[in-house]
């Protein structure tokens, strides 16, 4: 059955008729080079640059502390592997959480296999760490700490701030996955101390295949791809233009909308929450209640099985899904449920709903409505 209402946003959001719009000229028209020297080239160049300055007027940041990437995984990619190649003289201990991305995980694993050593941090109940947890973790050889800014699965937020302003005091670099956080909350380089932060431009309504990767200045950041000049030497290959030009675009639409939507969001989140749990009975609510991103609601369903359940609510013409979109297909219980402590008869039935900019109080409703249906199916089954 097609896809009624769209309840999956952090796995991707819709490209935006005016991002499209954007991208238009650089599909059809404008096909020159911007490592090249004549005058097509340059356009796509000037293009590129002014997509770096929008990106950086909304997080508050310099040009030159923005680089291209195809997402956020390769922007995670790019700093662990990096820094830790970098300092690796001054140490080889790295910091993370159990919550995090495969992205970083996996680059921390990666490192493992190299003769690093990574602690992985535990969250509480609701997948918070705390700075004075981080601080605790701090050996003498740490050279980067890695926590996220939003959790992709359950929603929380992690006290960036807090943890960046210790580590700063310490002069150990930090990075954040923001993946799930820009274009949904306010995130400014200028007041936050994060060394690092990385992004992907189709969670915020821009073209797959394109992100960013914040690098403060002055910070280390070694080359990723080797080839051209391109990012100034760090990441070769000729570049999408197209893509970079939609993604600032998108971003910016996000920001000018943040106000408005961000609210909205919250209301629609609330608003869902309570209505399940007053209405499904044997039924908890994974993430913290309020410390989360604006459209993210999880739950864990009492003697249910999360994949069947999506199946009949795909037939209800509702799409949601069992936690990250990078690991679907998987049976076993998310790393993250597993990491905030969820009852063993709770946890294969944990589903996450994920509202966006077009979500209306009605598509609440009727998921809501849907999901009571499918959960009396199953718990009679």
């Amino acid at each position: 059955m097609s896809c009624r209402i769209y309840m999956d946003h952090a796995a991707t959001t819709e490209m935006l008729p005016e991002v499209r719009e954007a991208m238009e000229p650089y599909l059809r028209e404008e096909n020159g080079n911007a490592s090249t020297s004549y005058d097509m080239g340059v356009r796509m160049h000037d293009a590129i640059e002014e997509a770096r300055e929008k990106i950086a007027w909304v997080i508050d940041a310099q040009p030159e502390e923005i680089f291209f990437t195809s997402g956020g995984s390769e922007s995670d990619n790019w700093v662990i592997k990096s820094v830790a190649g970098e300092k690796k003289n001054s140490g080889k201990h790295l910091i993370t959480t159990r919550i995090e991305h495969h992205a970083v995980l996996r680059s921390c694993q990666y490192l493992e296999s190299l003769g690093y050593e990574v602690t992985y941090l535990d969250v509480d109940d609701y997948g918070l760490v705390s700075a004075k947890e981080v601080v605790h973790a701090l050996r003498e050889d740490t050279t980067l700490v890695s926590v996220m800014t939003g959790n992709n699965e359950i929603g929380t937020i992690e006290p960036i701030a807090d943890i960046g302003a210790q580590l700063r005091a310490r002069g150990i670099a930090f990075h954040t996955d923001a993946v799930q956080a820009v274009g949904q909350i306010p995130l400014s380089m200028m007041r936050l101390p994060v060394d690092y932060l990385s992004a992907s431009a189709h969670k915020f309504h821009g073209p797959k295949g394109v992100g960013f990767l914040y690098a403060r200045k002055n910070q280390d950041l070694s080359s990723f791809i080797h080839g051209g000049s391109q990012e100034r030497g760090k990441r070769a290959g000729t570049e999408n233009v197209a893509g970079i030009v939609g993604m600032a675009q998108a971003l910016v639409i996000a920001a000018q909308e943040m106000p408005y939507t961000r609210g909205k969001l919250t209301r629609l989140r609330n608003y869902f929450a309570e209505r399940v749990r007053h209405e499904i009975p044997n039924i908890r609510l994974n993430g913290h209640p309020y410390k989360r991103l604006p459209g993210n609601v999880n739950f864990s369903i009492e003697g249910i099985d999360a994949t069947a359940l999506l199946v009949l609510l795909e037939e209800e013409g509702i799409c949601a899904s069992a936690g990250s979109a990078c690991n679907t297909g998987q049976t076993r219980i998310s790393h993250v449920i597993e990491a905030i402590r969820v009852p063993e008869n709770y946890a294969a039935g944990s589903v996450r709903f994920t509202m966006g900019r077009d979500t209306t109080r009605r598509d609440v409703d009727a998921c809501v409505d849907a999901l009571k249906r499918c959960v009396i199916i199953l718990r009679q089954g």
